[in-house]
């Protein structure tokens, strides 16, 4: 089950409700955990509900993926993922009925993409307005206008990194490349340029180091448009999720969340150390 959740990558939305509520109240406070956990649940709920949506595909292009193979029956998938919902959106209600409503249109979001819209033109917004609710998940409340920004930021990597994925089987091209490498750089020069006074040195660091970890992918990907390209730049942008939160976190000068983020970005880094470069996201 944990493959089918992709339980590593999970780690990358952690942080989207930390981002949201220190935007909004430059802390996170004691919602925090709830909050992160139903996130984690909701994209978990995602990426078992995408493998069941796609299983006649996966059949013919990734037959390794757990449906295909056999090792988990489809309608145990699509229950996975209805369970996962249900305790997202309980946990996020825990942390209060602004949170919980949001995890409502989160949930809704995620449920629309993965079984109707993911592979139209429609796809990579729509899975942009539901990593963006993430963050305004942790943002709901009092000061939430200041979660609008940087939920929109990691809306706008999303929407780049879910265009480049459409392009993992049988490649991209170099308008959508070109197109995801602009708006890395232009999030690269928000992030300090929006920052408080207080945060704006943490803030440069912070950005330098998600432009590091996702640029470089996405340029060669605009010389060499191929499907194999288009999955590391994928995948490099998957991991840049936390790069870029950290970046959004140090921006408010929240030290205590920045350095919860780091440390989730190490472990991050350890668990997807072995894993293939080439498999498909």
């Amino acid at each position: 089950m944990l493959e089918l959740v992709r339980a590593p990558a999970a780690l990358t939305v952690l942080g989207d409700t930390m981002v949201g509520a220190t935007g909004a109240r430059g802390v996170v406070g004691v919602r925090g955990i709830p909050l992160s956990v139903s996130s984690a649940f909701l994209y978990s709920a995602g990426m078992a509900l995408n493998d069941y949506a796609d299983a006649d595909l996966d059949a013919i292009e990734r037959p390794e993926r757990p449906i295909p193979s056999g090792r988990i029956p489809r309608d145990m998938a699509l229950g996975i993922a209805a369970s996962l919902t249900a305790a997202g959106v309980v946990l996020a209600f825990t942390a209060g009925r602004a949170s919980g409503l949001v995890s409502l249109a989160l949930s809704a979001s995620v449920w629309t993409y993965d079984l109707f819209a993911k592979s139209t033109p429609a796809g990579p917004a729509l899975m942009a307005l539901c990593r963006g609710l993430d963050v305004m998940m942790g943002a709901a409340g009092p000061g939430w206008r200041g979660g609008v920004l940087p939920a929109g930021l990691i809306a706008a990597h999303t929407a780049a990194l879910t265009a480049l994925s459409q392009g993992e089987v049988h490649g991209t091209n170099r308008a959508t490349a070109g197109a995801a490498a602009a708006v890395t750089t232009v999030t690269a020069v928000l992030v300090p340029a929006t920052a408080p006074a207080g945060g704006s040195a943490a803030a440069m660091v912070g950005a330098a180091g998600y432009a590091a970890a996702t640029l470089p992918a996405q340029l060669d990907t605009v010389r060499t448009p191929d499907a194999g390209a288009a999955r590391t730049a994928t995948r490099q942008g998957i991991r840049a999720m936390i790069p870029l939160q950290i970046a959004l976190v140090a921006r408010t000068g929240s030290a205590w969340a920045t350095g919860l983020l780091v440390g989730v970005g190490l472990v991050g880094r350890a668990l997807t150390r072995d894993r293939a470069k080439g498999d498909v996201t």
